[in-house]
């Protein structure tokens, strides 16, 4: 295995492939308490069924985090927006329809509780130093494993 790229960050590795690392690392390190509900949920009201994927709440934290890395300053309220869609409504015009606040919630206060992200002053949440170095390490790995 070759030494990890020093200056890598989570802007360098592709969305999808440090999602799923990341997700992978924060089952690994066993510190994020699943709610009693995560494998009755669902993640929207326009969805019928619950997620599948057994490990589903972890990468939904895993893309919560890359997305406060990216752009900081956001909180449930544009989450929920960005993890909406649209809901059909038969004959009807599609709407777009927000994603559950909730889950959202409890992924960022189990991010906070990790000490990953902080609550903004101007608000929102914002990434702290020690969330900026795990996860530009999770993604040095990630670019060394596919390298």
């Amino acid at each position: 295995m070759s030494p990890t790229p020093s200056g890598c960050t989570v802007k360098d590795v592709p969305p999808a492939e440090f999602v799923t690392t990341y997700a992978a690392h924060l089952k690994r390190v066993g510190q994020v308490e699943l709610p009693s509900w995560v494998d009755t949920i669902k993640t929207a009201p326009r969805k019928e069924l619950a997620p599948y994927d057994q490990d589903w709440f972890y990468v939904r934290i895993a893309s919560i985090a890359r997305k406060i890395y990216i752009r900081g300053g956001i909180g449930t309220g544009e989450f929920r927006k960005i993890y909406g869609g649209r809901k059909r409504r038969g004959m009807k015009p599609n709407r777009s329809s927000k994603a559950s606040g909730g889950l959202i919630r409890n992924a960022l206060q189990q991010l906070e509780r990790l000490g990953v992200i902080e609550t903004d002053a101007r608000g929102g949440r914002r990434l702290t130093s020690k969330g900026q170095a795990e996860m530009d390490t999770q993604a040095a790995q990630c670019l060394s494993v596919s390298a």
